[in-house]
């Protein structure tokens, strides 16, 4: 399928490309894969000598290179999900990062196939993660994760694909567990994730609201200051959101209210929840370009499309699958395909804007390889 905004990696412009960039891309794709959606405690640092993490016989510690098997054809953000014999290289067994309701193994899971599964993109092949080199990249910098579930999904995937060569030790600043940061000591790399589901300020105005999963007031020209008083220190921040936007919300613009997503209140304008994302990640992305201390590179991280078959979660759907998608078997669409169009084309704009002021963005077009990777069950 087409993507209208493929980004295409040649010999030379591989080259040209900061190794930390292709080293997040890979990360951020391999870690698409783990079906985590909801919120608990992490382990504290306390946790980590009895939750150790097994070293794998067929991990590969030496450098290893992007191989482009054709000129101009190399393009991350397209492929194939194929098979990995040599998979896993962590599970909920071997990682103390994983939380309680995320084991698999634990609630049932009879096998380990569906972690047997690697990205091929078009036109290259993806060396194995190496922790070692990620770390010696960013020795002395920090990253920085803001968003929803999947973006602290990541941070925990990543957590565990490092702790095969170093624990981190928990540096937070706060007790709230939504908003923790680890550091690598003899690396000096923080590693921090904010929880802002919405990206922008939010006060939840009803804890069950029309539909039982909260009523939020959205003040969609506002950043989320949680984030927003912090991440000037960060030298990579990566945003990611979209599906907290369906639920029911009230939208506020200069503190006047301007419509709402299924709020039920009388008089009031509903507004579809393309129009709040779309606010949200202009405003996002303006204060990012607004922000005069920050110096470091900001990543957009595409949409991940829900992965349930024959109905919403709710409505009848399941996860009943056994093996990912072929890339010409589903096709982005419906909602999907629109907040994934939002995504590129406030991209563009800040990214356009950015270079006026010296500003830097990256786009981490994970969508494809979302769309075709599927969430497995034990039955």
């Amino acid at each position: 399928m087409e993507f209208p905004c493929g980004k295409k990696l040649s010999n030379n412009a591989s080259q040209r490309t900061p190794k930390v960039f292709i080293l997040l891309a890979l990360t951020l794709i391999i870690l698409g894969i783990i079906p985590l959606h909801y919120t608990s405690k992490w382990y504290s640092a306390t946790n980590l000598a009895n939750h150790e993490s097994e070293k794998s016989s067929t991990y590969h510690i030496e450098d290893m290179e992007i191989k482009i098997m054709d000129d101009e054809t190399c393009d991350i953000s397209t492929g194939e999900w194929i098979p990995n014999p040599d998979g896993p290289y962590y599970t909920n067994t071997t990682c103390w990062a994983i939380h309680e309701h995320q084991n698999c193994m634990k609630y049932g899971r009879p096998d380990t196939d569906f972690l047997k599964w690697r990205w091929k993109p078009k036109g290259c092949e993806l060396p194995i993660f190496n922790p070692f080199q990620f770390l010696d990249i960013m020795r002395n910098k920090s990253l920085a994760f803001v968003g929803d579930s999947v973006g602290r999904n990541q941070m925990q995937s990543l957590i565990c694909l490092l702790s095969r060569a170093v624990y981190p030790i928990d540096d937070s600043i706060s007790p709230d567990e939504n908003f923790k940061r680890w550091k690598y000591v003899d690396y000096n790399f923080t590693l921090a994730t904010y929880w802002s589901p919405f990206l922008v300020k939010m006060k939840e105005a009803d804890a069950d609201g029309p539909t039982k999963t909260g009523l939020f007031n959205l003040y969609l020209d506002e950043a989320d200051d949680k984030w927003l008083s912090q991440i000037e220190e960060f030298d990579y921040v990566i945003f990611n959101g979209g599906h907290w936007f369906t639920r029911c919300s009230v939208y506020y613009e200069n503190n006047q209210l301007v419509g709402c997503r299924y709020c039920g209140l009388p008089n009031v304008t509903d507004l579809p929840s393309t129009y709040g994302y779309q606010k949200a990640i202009r405003t996002v992305l303006r204060t990012i370009n607004n922000l005069e201390n920050f110096k470091g590179i900001t990543f957009v991280r595409t949409f991940a499309p829900s992965h349930f078959e024959g109905g919403e979660w709710n409505k009848g759907g399941n996860c009943v699958r056994r093996k990912p998608f072929i890339s010409n078997e589903t096709s982005l669409e419906g909602l999907n395909l629109e907040l994934y169009t939002i995504q590129v084309e406030e991209f563009k704009a800040a990214e356009k804007e950015g270079k006026k002021k010296g500003k830097r963005f990256r786009l981490l077009d994970t969508t494809q390889a979302m769309l075709v990777e599927t969430r497995w069950t034990s039955k």
